[in-house]
């Protein structure tokens, strides 16, 4: 099967993602990483490398439409949603972040299931 352009840029989304994680590494946000993944009992370094990995093993089965990178992405991007959610209720005051984070995720879980006979 051919590769769409959609997936392309999802995958290419989170490659680039996981490379912004690495280098803003020491940089203090409003909401940490670890915080924005649901992982908030973890140190905010240990998260941003092990998210910067797992969304470049992701993107990579993703990007050459492994069954397996369709999975990952599927769960992480419900996982996502729904974390996201809880955080919209929780920063009142910065909700904007958390919104996107839903409709992003929220767009990658119809597409990808929308093209799941892609993956094989």
């Amino acid at each position: 099967m051919k590769r769409s352009i959609t997936t392309k840029i999802i995958g290419c989304f989170y490659i680039c993602g996981a490379v912004v994680i690495l280098f803003s590494i020491g940089v203090n946000q409003d909401v940490n990483i670890n915080e924005r993944v649901g992982l908030s009992f973890l140190p905010e370094l240990y998260v941003r490398i092990f998210i910067s990995i797992f969304w470049i093993v992701m993107s990579y089965g993703y990007l050459n439409l492994k069954k397996w990178g369709y999975w990952i992405m599927l769960i992480y991007s419900i996982y996502i949603t729904v974390v996201s959610i809880n955080l919209a209720f929780t920063y009142q005051n910065q909700n904007q972040i958390f919104i996107g984070n839903i409709m992003l995720s929220s767009i990658i879980i119809i597409y990808t299931f929308d093209e799941r006979l892609s993956f094989g």
